[in-house]
């Protein structure tokens, strides 16, 4: 079955995790994409742990579906392949800090004047423009710098990093974003154009609640530990036997979740009656109804909430996660074998397309698998000294 990006080939300069992100989202797709990695190692990401048969299982999971060639582009000669690779290419992405890809000459507009056609996509820290542009902007950074971190932790605490790396997993979504929609322009305009993607902007632009708070009162956003700036009762309660999520906030909702926990009175107290009510009362609230979470199982609760309309679930880990038979029956989890590795298991595609399914084809290529390969395909001799 044909997939929606048949025929569309991407130029993968990146390393780390965002660039790569970005690129794994549209060979997913069904992009032809050729991962252009150093030589001595490659990518850094190759050397992260853990291992699986001496290959990085996060390299691994989101390099697969692409093609790894070697080339120098310190040499005349690896140049001249980029060059080659891109002018046939509809895509490049490159995440190197500004002003580098131009230092080795392969900038936008040194390969937009050789095919106009091309959509050049930078990931960075900091993005292309600004005072802070040639700094280097690791997730971490970004985290701090885009206010992200000041809004998490409990309230009695300091700021802490989200343990996930969301200010690279984001700017990576937003970079397939800016590629997709230059290629739909670039059916009106027949030329490509430069998309430029930051961490920090992409950190910023998952705080949505907390900008239009303080665009609307001046007020810097608190840390509020787990609770919602706008909801209440929204958050993670323990129950006899574990931790669930209820998300009982809406009007109509409320008086159904307190009756099944057995505090209809709190329905009538003004200071639980309207929304606004709850939320600016919410520590009062959850300590009414943590009482009652704790006198049943997290499955009982949550059949009982299930049954009612109310969105609730167990608080699962990882194990729970991948042997959920939603998940399962979703196609999240999907068995891949690697050359070196051997059989495993990686993240099915979050994006299911009905007529025009992506899912994942290929494992991560070993360093360098497709150098001849992809130098054949553009008119030069396997053993070019491209890649040395």
């Amino acid at each position: 079955m044909a997939t929606a990006l048949d025929g569309l080939r991407v130029i993968d300069l990146t390393s780390n995790l965002s660039g790569p992100y970005c690129a794994m989202l549209l060979a997913d797709q069904g992009a032809d994409v050729i991962k252009v990695e150093s030589p001595g190692g490659g990518d850094d990401m190759r050397r992260t742990p853990p291992f699986i048969g001496g290959e990085s299982a996060p390299f691994m999971l989101w390099n697969r579906n692409k093609r790894s060639i070697v080339l120098d582009l310190k040499s005349e000669e690896g140049k001249e392949a980029l060059h080659r690779l891109a002018k046939g290419a509809d895509v490049l992405i490159e995440n190197y800090r500004p002003g580098v890809a131009e230092r080795l000459g392969i900038g936008y507009e040194a390969l937009a004047a050789e095919n106009p056609r091309l959509v050049y996509c930078s990931i960075s820290g900091f993005g292309q423009t600004g005072p802070y542009r040639t700094r280097g902007g690791f997730d971490l950074i970004t985290q701090a710098m885009s206010g992200l971190a000041a809004i998490c932790g409990p309230k009695d605490g300091g700021p802490h990093r989200l343990p996930i790396a969301i200010s690279d997993v984001s700017a990576g979504m937003f970079g397939a974003i800016g590629v997709l929609s230059a290629l739909q322009a670039r059916h009106t305009t027949g030329a490509g154009q430069h998309v430029d993607v930051s961490l920090m902007e992409s950190a910023m632009q998952m705080q949505v609640y907390e900008a239009a708070s303080y665009f609307a009162t001046g007020e810097i956003p608190a840390r509020i530990g787990q609770a919602h700036r706008g909801s209440s009762p929204y958050q993670i309660f323990a129950t006899r036997d574990g931790h669930m999520a209820l998300g009982a906030s809406s009007q109509n909702m409320w008086p159904k979740a307190a009756k099944i926990l057995g505090c209809q009175a709190l329905v009538d107290d003004p200071r639980f009656a309207q929304k606004a009510d709850r939320v600016a009362h919410n520590d009062e609230l959850v300590a009414l109804l943590q009482e009652r979470f704790l006198t049943r199982d997290t499955k009982e609760w949550c059949q009982a909430f299930d049954a009612a309309g109310i969105p609730a679930g167990p608080v699962m880990n990882h194990e729970e996660v991948f042997t959920d038979p939603q998940v399962l029956s979703r196609d999240m989890v999907v068995p891949v074998e690697h050359p070196a590795a051997g059989p495993g298991r990686t993240l099915g595609t979050g994006v299911k397309l009905k007529s025009t399914p992506g899912g994942v084809r290929r494992p991560a290529p070993m360093l360098g698998e497709h150098t001849a390969e992809v130098l054949a395909e553009i008119g030069m001799a396997p053993g070019a000294r491209a890649a040395e």
